[in-house]
């Protein structure tokens, strides 16, 4: 959906996704990244970013297939394991703000998410963890000494989480191998989200 937004907006048809690395990034980040390699110039992407933004929404939206059978071991039972504990959750997503909460719905997760932060909000991950926790504490769902984690499957998670001072449950159920995650010394460290460390983050 991203290149085809990109190549609509801009006339650039060698925009692609091809030649990086999407796991990890944010959404805005992805096109700026495509759009260089075509040789747009960053004044350029900036213009027309909210429109290719606008058109990948639109077209996800509309076409984003069941995701049921996508949802990792352990995530459902995990977020309605905390919903009935009343634990609020949030989702933190490199995708933009209506692709984030379709996906969530076509996997039959968004019941159990009140809030969120997404590709448009921010420009790197580390600052949408900062939004996330903003948020939370604005509403009065965190105060001092509340416990907050972020769960992740990423390395870009866990350096956004440390960034912020939480705690990082690391899953190995994405693209990054466990020994790849262990490497930057998540506190948590697991093989799915069977496995969350209920006890030790008190929940």
């Amino acid at each position: 959906m991203l290149e085809e937004a990109a190549r609509a907006v801009t006339g650039i048809a060698s925009a692609t996704t091809a030649n990086i690395p999407t796991q990890g990034m944010l959404d805005g980040q992805i096109l700026t990244l495509m759009l260089r390699e075509g040789g747009l110039s960053l004044a350029a992407i900036r213009r027309a970013l909210p429109a290719m933004m606008e058109m990948a929404q639109d077209l996800y939206v509309d076409r984003c297939p069941d995701l049921t059978k996508k949802v990792c071991p352990g995530a459902r039972g995990l977020l309605s394991r905390l919903a009935r504990k009343q634990v609020r959750t949030g989702l933190v997503t490199g995708n933009l703000s209506r692709i984030g909460w379709r996906k969530m719905e076509r996997a039959g997760l968004r019941q159990y998410l009140q809030f969120g932060a997404f590709a448009e909000q921010a420009d790197e991950r580390r600052k949408l963890v900062a939004h996330a926790l903003r948020t939370a504490r604005r509403e009065g769902w965190i105060a001092r000494g509340s416990v907050v984690a972020l769960v992740g499957d990423h390395e870009n998670d866990i350096l956004a989480a440390q960034a912020n001072g939480i705690p990082v449950v690391s899953v190995a159920t994405g693209v990054s191998p466990a020994a790849d995650l262990a490497k930057l010394q998540p506190d948590y460290l697991i093989d799915d989200l069977r496995s969350f460390p209920w006890q030790d983050l008190s929940l």
